[in-house]
């Protein structure tokens, strides 16, 4: 898929808590605070700082609907586990990431971000028996690869997969936002969720 165009075209808040009624496919990304996610969607859409970036965790506390190409929307949860965020948000987030998780008609799967440097803990967890619980085999993303030496690279992953206690015919991706190592794996996957592969030839 040839990015043609990208809209932030909804935002859905703790007191914005209708889910926007959308025809076209939907890919949500998921994960604990500074994971990765906007540096993940910033490389897919392939631009620097579409979606909003922070080194302070916990900053995105929306859900952002990036619609791409008309086409399709690319969602991005909250990130969770940060405590330094407030007790009413982190207990708002929850059920309306729950709720979207079990009431989008059009979702097709969700990514899952971790960061190649940590164990999964009881919030990334919980998100996968969410994510699992809605009916979803989520597609598992492992970011900041660029931040650990390559040979320590295979052990995480197979903690990463012992911890969560998925097979090997589970989909992971390694991902690097310095590199952009793995993004034409994550399109192609992505392309694939939503029909838009081939479409990356067409002509302007």
């Amino acid at each position: 898929m040839k990015i043609k165009n990208v809209v932030l075209e909804h935002v859905v808040g703790v007191t914005t808590r209708e889910l926007p009624e959308t025809v076209s496919p939907e890919i949500a990304f998921a994960g604990r605070s500074n994971v990765g996610k906007s540096s993940l969607i910033n490389a897919l859409i392939q631009r620097k700082s579409f979606a909003r970036t922070s080194s302070t965790p916990g900053k995105t506390q929306t859900m952002n609907f990036y619609k791409v190409n008309d086409a399709v929307y690319f969602v991005d949860l909250p990130g969770y586990g940060y405590a330094d965020v407030g007790t009413d948000f982190r207990k708002s987030w929850g059920p309306m990431i729950e709720r979207y998780l079990n009431g989008s008609a059009n979702l097709k799967t969700i990514f899952l971000l971790l960061d190649v440097r940590r164990t999964p803990n009881a919030d990334d967890l919980q998100m996968y028996e969410w994510i699992t619980a809605a009916g979803f085999e989520p597609v598992i993303v492992v970011t900041k690869t660029d931040k650990l030496k390559r040979s320590l690279i295979p052990k995480a992953l197979k903690d990463i997969r012992s911890s969560l206690g998925i097979t090997a015919e589970t989909k992971l991706y390694t991902f690097s936002a310095v590199s952009k190592t793995g993004r034409d794996e994550i399109m192609e996957e992505i392309d694939e969720l939503t029909g838009q592969g081939g479409k990356e030839d067409d002509k302007d």
